[in-house]
């Protein structure tokens, strides 16, 4: 069956949950109406929807229509909940506007609108509650072709009745009538296209093809009129429907988009998804360590299991832990960030026995459901902060936690939610050099424009820095929100570009990587002319004629901009413009005062300006850039074994690379050398591009340098500062002391002939022999290090793990070692420690909460003074803990070469075997047998 995703939208009060209960009565649904009032409506499952009549969370119904298959999402219409309506449109096929007839075009109403032309959705409309007193059909379409489109179109005439069971002449007025709508209608539809409107003159005649063509491209938007309370034109409406949508084609190959994350009565985690091609089947793999448990579909407050959901489905689905609104599952791309976000900060109160960490990590659940939160640990005032859209959200926030945690909680005044950004552009320096750790990170920092959030580009060659540690340093980039140095706000509408950087062949680790960029960042940022931004919203205000010089005089006292005030009908005056959050936020209030509740403001953000007042914002806040210790702005070098912090106003005294002047940047930039321009297509020479979400927030990122995917980039790769091994491992002693070796005190360090890997490794003759040798390899870290299984890694993770284990049995086999593979599996809940024999191996799957890296420093610390142990790892940290330990260490590239050099060996010993081997009859039977062969062989 075809499937379609329509969702519905309206301004709070318009009454779409409503129409959402008729349609599903007339598509046999529901055999019952449910009404918001009587607390009973179908897609109101939530207890608190119910006692406050609103939605606050989007919902599904499944039903039929015709012979298509339709998931209709129903949204919030409460500006406090817009986020949560704005994730839904990601995944829409088309979208129903719903209008409220008596109260026309709303604020709100503008703002959906935008979005849906931003997400270019196809879009009904539904003008509702037409039955009440003063709604005038002809006004209101006039309304909607002035402020939405002039492409609104009436698609009411097709059901225009009245022939039958009349006389003679009404009939013949009835078919003038629909003549004369029809060929309005046709106008209409027309003019909306110049190849449509060509060949309407050319024969009159409009398809219905053609008509869902240009609604589809969104040239065209039809509007229909009714009362869904009363069941008028509702089912008018869904003939329309089915008549003028198009089903889309989905791709064979697969992809999902999740856009919503949520949790069952039994604390299970959803992930909500819309399947963009091929099919998920149940227990498939989604991520590196992920599958889906179960594939449920919704409808209402039930769902059933399905054991597969193709192209087109929406469906929730269990299992999947790291997930997040946004995210793309196979062919799918990481959705851009949304554009409505809440503007104020709220402090969260909570009570004097209640464990504030705890309560913290409670919070940051809810924060996986709710993105727009930003929940936020305030270290040095030692508070929870979340940033909310209104006081509607608020009392819904904290029925939420009680009814969640059992927790009451309360909020404190809300303050508004500044940003930074930079006037020019300007070059950052990170450097990160301390005890056997290397990075260093030149970015570009450039102002952006306005609402375009953070986008991060690469104009740096693979020959200056491999292309893996690149990919890193964006990754790094787009992890976090980076604050800026006015306020600790965050930075918004920037592109930063990397422009060169340096890694060492044996001494860098992704962790490096993370500290240099972090730094660049700040240390740009300490170095440019940054400016405060605040929010503003975009006003309408209607009021009476003779009130227009107060409101226009209240504007200017508020640093707003206003157009020149438009006459409205009655009286009323209409003035538009716009005006910083925080000068607005209780003017509703003194309109309602002055006017006697004649005059109405709405309300809309518009985005971020420049603050008016930015001197007196930054004194108030008080933020010290230099005594943020979580984000510093000075740099790490190293000299004579010992690190040292530089001031970033003198890091570029110390960096190790010359920055680029700014004509030679320009220059080459427009050369072309700045990969991933902002259209997603291929770098010149880098073979990647890499563009952030538009709204300037990062997304969370999992622990041990790997991103979302499992990427973990190769360890050795760059240049380095270090010449020789022996100097590291003098620091090493000099900082932690002698490394001790217990009953094995003497050691050689010999380097591979192939490559100059600094594994450590017996000698022979002087050495006193320990008990048993042992082998520990930290699987992911190694298969992510060898080219060869990283690309298969990519395409099937358990067909590298299976394809190490064999590589690995292999040369167990030969050194007769005991080998223990680890693999982290510390990212799925409830897992508890499993070990298996996989031929002459021993394979281990690390309990929840524990990595490989604690597993192998803990097995390290139990049996390394009685035996020879090797750890294989190319994990920077981990080599130091297992060195110190008196372990051996072996990096992923030491190890392969080690395995190539075995299986060379393997290899020789059999060719040099099976020619001292060979065995002729001759040679193994008496002289006078032999003697008698040789004369029967010379009679022939």
């Amino acid at each position: 069956m075809e499937k379609l995703v329509i969702g519905i939208l309206a301004h709070v009060d318009a009454g779409k949950t409503t129409l959402s209960e008729g349609i599903l009565y007339l598509t046999g649904k529901i055999r019952k109406l449910g009404r918001v009032d009587h607390k009973d409506a179908y897609l109101d499952t939530y207890n608190l929807e119910r006692e406050r009549g609103i939605t606050i969370f989007s919902k599904q119904a499944e039903f039929e229509l015709g012979n298509r298959g339709i998931t209709l999402l129903d949204t919030p219409g409460h500006v406090d909940f817009s986020a949560e309506m704005e994730r839904t449109l990601q995944v829409l096929d088309y979208a129903i506007l719903v209008i409220n007839g008596a109260d026309g075009v709303q604020g709100h109403t503008m703002t959906l609108w935008r979005l849906l032309a931003r997400y270019q959705i196809p879009t009904f409309l539904f003008i509702n509650k037409m039955d009440q007193d003063g709604t005038d059909k002809e006004k209101l379409l006039a309304e909607l072709k002035k402020r939405l489109s002039d492409n609104c179109a009436d698609f009411t005439w097709e059901n225009t009745s009245g022939i039958e069971n009349s006389t003679d002449e009404t009939a013949e007025k009835a078919e003038d009538e629909i003549s004369d709508l029809q060929s309005r209608f046709l106008e209409d539809v027309s003019v909306c296209d110049e190849e449509l409107l060509e060949k309407y003159l050319e024969t009159e005649k409009i398809s219905t093809s053609d008509i869902r063509k240009v609604i589809k491209e969104r040239k065209l938007f039809p509007c229909f009129f009714g009362s869904a309370l009363k069941m008028t034109g509702v089912e008018e409406f869904l003939h329309g429907l089915e008549k003028y949508c198009e089903t889309p084609e989905y791709p064979s190959e697969f992809g999902a988009k999740v856009f919503k994350i949520a949790r069952d009565d039994q604390g299970n985690r959803l992930s909500y998804m819309k399947i963009t091609g091929g099919t998920l089947k149940v227990k498939e793999l989604l991520s590196d360590t992920e599958k889906a448990d179960q594939i449920r579909i919704y409808s209402g407050a039930k769902f059933e299991l399905a054991k597969e959901a193709p192209a087109g489905t929406i469906c929730a689905v269990t299992g999947l832990s790291q997930t997040h609104p946004g995210q793309g599952f196979g062919i799918e791309r990481e959705s851009e960030m949304p554009v409505l976000e809440p503007v104020l900060n709220y402090r969260i109160l909570l009570p004097e026995d209640c464990d504030i960490h705890q309560m913290l990590k409670k919070l940051k659940e809810l924060e996986e459901e709710e993105p727009e939160l930003h929940i936020v640990w305030n270290e040095q005032l030692g508070e929870i902060h979340a940033m909310l859209m209104g006081e509607v959200q608020i009392e819904i926030l904290k029925h939420l936690i009680w009814e969640r945690f059992h927790v009451a909680v309360e909020f404190g005044t809300g303050n508004i939610v500044y940003k930074e950004t930079i006037a020019e552009p300007v070059e950052g320096v990170g450097h990160f050099e301390p005890l056997r750790h290397y990075a260093e990170v030149h970015l570009l920092l450039e102002p952006g424009e306005p609402g375009s959030g953070l986008q991060f580009f690469t104009a740096c060659s693979e020959d200056v820095l491999d292309r893996n540690w690149q990919r890193l340093i964006l990754t790094h980039l787009e992890e976090r929100e980076h604050p800026g140095v006015l306020t600790g706000s965050p930075i918004t509408d920037m592109q930063i570009t990397l422009i060169t950087g340096r890694a060492h062949l044996k001494h860098t680790e992704g962790g490096d990587f993370r500290q240099a960029t972090y730094r660049a960042v700040r240390q740009g940022l300490k170095k440019a002319k940054s400016v405060l931004l605040e929010p503003y919203y975009e006003f309408r205000l209607e009021i009476p004629g003779d009130m227009i010089g107060r409101a226009m005089t209240d504007i200017q006292k508020m640093n707003g901009t206003f157009q020149q005030p438009e006459a409205d009908e009655d009286d009323m005056m209409v003035l538009k413009g716009s005006a910083p959050v925080s000068m607005m936020r209780d003017y509703q209030t003194q309109v309602t005062s002055y006017t006697k509740g004649r005059g109405r403001l709405f309300c809309s953000l518009k985005g971020y300006a420049p603050c008016q007042n930015q001197d007196e914002i930054v004194e108030e806040f008080g933020y010290d850039s230099e005594r943020d210790l979580d984000n510093p702005t000075g740099s790490v070098f190293c000299a004579h074994g010992a690190g040292f912090v530089v001031p970033w106003y003198e890091v570029e005294d110390y960096m190790h690379l010359e920055g680029v002047g700014d004509s030679e940047l320009s220059s080459r930039i427009s050369d072309g050398e700045k990969y991933g321009s902002g259209n997603g297509e291929t770098g010149a020479d880098s073979g990647f591009s890499y563009v952030s979400g538009s709204a300037g927030q990062g997304k969370n990122r999992n622990s041990n340098n790997q991103t979302d995917s499992g990427y973990r980039p190769p360890r050795n790769a760059g240049i380095g500062s270090y010449e020789d091994e022996e100097e590291l491992k003098a620091i090493f002693e000099r900082t932690f002391g002698p490394v001790k070796r217990y009953k094995e005190p003497q050691f050689k360090r010999t380097f591979s002939s192939k490559s100059d890997n600094g594994s450590y490794y017996r000698n022979s003759s002087s050495a006193k022999k320990k008990e048993k040798e042992y082998l520990l390899v930290d699987g992911y870290n190694i298969i992510y290090a060898w080219e060869d299984l990283k690309e298969l890694a990519d395409a099937n993770l358990h067909a590298a793990q299976t394809k190490l284990m064999d590589i690995l049995s292999n040369y167990q086999g030969f050194k007769k070692c005991t080998l223990i593979l680890v693999f982290d599996a510390y990212k799925i809940e409830g897992h508890a420690e499993e070990v298996i024999t996989y031929h002459n191996i021993h394979v281990v799957y690390t309990k929840e909460a524990e990595t490989a890296d604690q597993y192998i420093e803990k097995t390290v610390h139990k049996i390394g003074r009685e035996n020879q142990v090797t750890v294989a790892t190319s994990d920077g940290l981990e080599q130091i803990i297992i060195m110190g330990q008196g372990a051996h260490r072996m990096s992923a590239r030491g190890l392969c070469d080690e395995i190539k050099a075995t299986e060379n060996q393997i290899r020789q010993q059999w060719h040099e075997k099976r020619q001292s081997s060979k065995n002729y009859l001759i040679d193994n039977i008496s002289d006078e047998m032999a003697q008698y062969m040789q004369e029967k062989r010379l009679e022939k």
